[in-house]
């Protein structure tokens, strides 16, 4: 199987697992996909967030989905709880379709270490 269909099957396989539980069944995109993982990351999934703490929320998911690809580093949780990143290497010019794409595959990648698909 080539790697872009597995990427879109396990993408899909994803996409479907989380808005059964999240979204009664409506599709999720991938932005509020990013979002779920901040809250999950910050570990504080039954607590209503302001706007500015939901952009804060959608970096760390950022910070963490791209730290396995040298982009991002974990540095330390500060006393709200918060988890920080520094950058370790500028993110490459990216078309706005092979920003999703990258996007895409780290959140498969998470879930794959998280062992949410296989």
């Amino acid at each position: 199987m080539s790697r872009d269909i597995q990427l879109k099957e396990r993408w899909e396989n994803v996409v479907t697992i989380l808005s059964n539980q999240f979204a009664d069944g409506d599709e999720l995109d991938l932005d509020a996909i990013i979002y779920l993982i901040g809250v999950q990351e910050l570990g504080k999934v039954k607590q209503i967030f302001k706007k500015d703490e939901k952009i804060n929320l959608m970096h760390i998911a950022i910070c963490r989905l791209l730290e396995p690809y040298g982009y991002y580093e974990f540095e330390f949780i500060d006393n709200d709880g918060w988890p920080h990143y520094k950058v370790k290497e500028e993110l490459p010019p990216l078309k706005a379709g092979e920003q999703s794409v990258l996007m895409k595959e780290a959140i498969v990648h998470y879930f794959l270490e998280k062992e949410l698909i296989k």
